[in-house]
């Protein structure tokens, strides 16, 4: 870690998503392959989740295999001054390897700071999107809003996912998708199918942009369509 087979049915819908899929293969190829920073608060609350999001993450890269390829780097915080950030990895069971390293410890937010290191990263190879997973928000909704406000400029997306409901976190995590041109969501920790319809739909969109989200049609990828400008 860095510190931070069935037929097709003939009709035209069937076709015209058979030739955007065609299409989104041959862009990958042209273009490179989607780029997604998983970001996740690793403090002692967030000790449950942290394994859910493991058992959970490989459906990202399953979700995408159609129409082309997805690299993530895994970005956790926990402790007082502790935000790494992995190397970039290709399949699941690499990430799911790097996760199972972590455990969760006590500390405070620094969504700050997995914002900065969004920006430095897309700025040396591009980053389709940022999905971050968290419960609590204990920094300045201005320094956020700013934070957020340079990666819009650059054109990375964040995806903000808040475990539970708390009304201040879901105030700042609103606020980061707005600015950024992402999406925010709420999932019930009681329930990971929400979670992983939600990193599915993130995934999706990392490789194929809206397009392919207005293909799919899963409840989270038409739940964070809903939000996209």
């Amino acid at each position: 870690m860095n510190d931070i087979t069935k037929r097709t049915p003939s009709t035209p819908s069937a076709s015209r998503a058979a030739s955007f899929l065609a299409a989104a293969v041959a862009a990958n190829k042209a273009a490179g392959r989607g780029r997604l920073i998983f970001a996740l608060d690793a403090t002692a609350s967030r000790e449950c989740m942290w394994d859910t999001a493991r058992r959970l993450q490989g459906d990202m890269f399953h979700e995408v295999a159609a129409i082309g390829g997805l690299d993530v780097q895994l970005v956790y915080y926990r402790d007082l001054d502790e935000c790494r950030a992995s190397r970039w990895v290709s399949r699941p069971e690499q990430l799911a390897d790097l996760m199972a390293k972590i455990t969760c410890r006590t500390g405070i937010t620094q969504i700050s700071r997995v914002l900065a290191h969004a920006k430095r990263e897309t700025k040396t190879n591009k980053v389709q999107a940022l999905v971050f997973v968290g419960d609590a928000m204990e920094e300045k909704l201005g320094e956020l809003r700013d934070a957020a406000a340079e990666l819009r400029r650059l054109g990375v997306p964040a995806f903000m996912f808040q475990e539970g409901d708390d009304p201040r976190v879901e105030r700042a995590f609103r606020e980061i998708a707005r600015v950024t041109h992402g999406a925010f969501a709420r999932f019930d920790p009681n329930a990971p199918d929400q979670l992983r319809e939600l990193l599915r739909g993130a995934a999706t969109f990392a490789v194929g942009g809206t397009d392919a989200l207005k293909l799919s049609n899963k409840a989270g990828a038409t739940k964070l369509l809903s939000q996209l400008k």
